[in-house]
């Protein structure tokens, strides 16, 4: 199980991102939505085999039990293509096939949700960023990609400094919700001054370092591996890819 483990995380990102792109995709475009809930199932499987079940557990049903009820409740009650009635209560009906293009698009955004999910809790974005550089993209784009993943992380540990801070002093973040309220507010102005701050003297030391300049290869710390089993899963995604594609549009 470790050995697998392992070899989840350490699959180059720009595999696991085609296969978020694949599965997502392939899950909207197959007829019905139980394609889309075996692939939830396989990534609920992961989830245990990478030790991230407990959050993935939670994101998903969290996530996925009110967009159910809110998407069966549209769909299976008001949509034209009703024609099967599966309960009358008699001011409203819920019909057979509304539910399931319901369930098919719950099924398609799960999916989607939980491959990044496990994407993004198994992949470094160091080495993301250094996988889409390798491809091809642009160095500065990729340092805004790296940029705009890490700053909700950065203001999250600020954050939690700031109150561990206010805590020492003396300051109660405890209370009712107005309590919190209040004691909030003013923890905002040092996280967003911290991150201007840290923004600008990143770009420096960026500019000291030559980023800017052109016609220069551009090289990285970070480095990132092609294996063969990335080709393989690779292959087999863009198959499955083909297979259902040619299946929604003659196998229907």
């Amino acid at each position: 199980m470790e050995r697998v483990a392992k070899g989840i995380i350490n699959l180059n990102p720009l595999t696991k991102l085609l296969a978020v792109l694949v599965l997502g995709v392939i899950s909207l475009m197959f007829p019905s939505p139980w394609l889309g809930f075996g692939i939830l199932l396989a990534l609920m499987i992961m989830a245990m085999i990478v030790k991230l079940s407990a959050v993935f557990y939670k994101l998903i049903f969290g996530f996925g039990i009110p967009l159910t009820l809110m998407l069966v409740f549209i769909q299976g009650f008001y949509s034209t293509k009703n024609k099967t009635v599966l309960l009358d209560l008699g001011f409203a009906q819920l019909g057979l096939e509304g539910t399931m293009y319901a369930l098919k698009l719950v099924s398609a955004l799960l999916v989607f949700v939980a491959a990044f999910f496990l994407m993004n809790q198994t992949t470094k974005t160091s080495k993301l960023v250094a996988a889409l550089i390798e491809s091809g993209l642009n160095a500065k784009i990729g340092y805004l990609v790296l940029a705009s993943l890490n700053v909700v992380p950065q203001m999250n540990r600020r954050m939690k400094s700031i109150k561990e801070a206010q805590e020492s002093r003396g300051v109660s973040l405890a209370g009712n919700i107005i309590h919190r309220f209040k004691t909030f507010l003013p923890l905002i102005g040092p996280v967003i001054l911290s991150s201007l701050i840290d923004a600008q003297e990143r770009g420096m030391a960026l500019e000291t370092r030559g980023f800017g300049l052109k016609d220069v290869k551009v090289t990285s710390l970070t480095q990132v591996e092609t294996t063969m089993l990335d080709y393989a899963i690779r292959i087999i995604l863009l198959g499955a890819f083909i297979g259902v594609a040619l299946f929604a549009l003659f196998g229907t």
